[in-house]
């Protein structure tokens, strides 16, 4: 699922802002709405991206959320042929926006 930005901006109950680690300097970004995780795309309807992490806090910095934080996910298990898991090895750790821009 996806949401516009210019949306977003105006609900009133945003759960958690994640932050997607996809590649070694590439972010993209979600919001949790009632359970749901929701992708945050732009105007032109293409997914909010950034190399910058702190470009990607400027751009949702109108957002509240009751949570900020940063997920990982590695594919270092299956890089090493590694067996199945029932659970996901996502990495969360909690972020503030501390403004750097």
């Amino acid at each position: 699922m996806t949401i516009a930005l210019s949306k977003l901006e105006k609900y009133f109950f945003v759960e958690k802002l994640v932050f997607h680690s996809v590649d070694l300097s590439l972010y993209q970004a979600s919001a949790i709405i009632d359970g749901q995780e929701h992708f945050i795309i732009d105007n032109k309807g293409a997914l909010l991206r950034s190399r910058s992490l702190v470009e990607l806090h400027k751009q949702l910095r109108e957002v509240s959320a009751n949570q900020s934080v940063l997920r990982h996910t590695s594919a270092y298990d299956e890089m090493i042929g590694g067996a199945d898991k029932p659970a996901t090895n996502a990495l969360e750790v909690p972020l503030t926006d501390n403004q750097l821009y």
